[in-house]
């Protein structure tokens, strides 16, 4: 990111009800943006056998959007970006529904991308998130979100 950029524009969202990818995404300035790359996770359905009913998701709640903040900043710098928005959802989450959104947008699609898969990659590791995966087999906590 050049001195003279001005700094990028973050939008973070935490919701304990249902995150809307598409409402996210219609918060994201464009102003200077030639391209916009997206990131949406799911709730598998299905863990090998057994049929996923829930995830629920913990945070250390006062941390969560100051981590997302701080990921948000540190890609725009390293890629240019001019917005993030990023959001991932706390409580329980059924299949099929959102979990995590990311939307970057950057004058051009190669920082876009490789943006997002960073986004995505770190927020894995950083985030201060916990996962209890509720199946038709039990609950058990999740090392990690990957």
């Amino acid at each position: 990111m050049s001195p003279d950029a001005p700094p990028p524009e973050v939008i973070v969202d935490t919701p304990a009800t249902r995150l809307e990818p598409d409402l996210l995404l219609q918060r994201l300035p464009v102003d200077g943006v030639g391209a916009v790359v997206s990131f949406v996770g799911l709730t598998r359905g299905k863990e090998g056998e057994a049929n996923v009913l829930r995830l629920e998701f913990d945070a250390w709640q006062e941390e969560l959007p100051k981590v997302l903040h701080a990921l948000a900043i540190q890609a725009a710098q390293t890629y240019g970006l001019r917005a993030v928005a990023i959001a991932h959802r706390i409580g329980s989450v059924e299949p099929e529904e959102p979990i995590v959104a990311i939307h970057v947008g950057s004058a051009h699609r190669g920082p876009a991308f490789d943006a997002c898969r960073w986004l995505i990659d770190e927020l894995k590791q950083q985030a201060p998130l916990w996962k209890k995966e509720v199946t038709d087999h039990g609950a058990t906590w999740k090392a990690g979100l990957g």
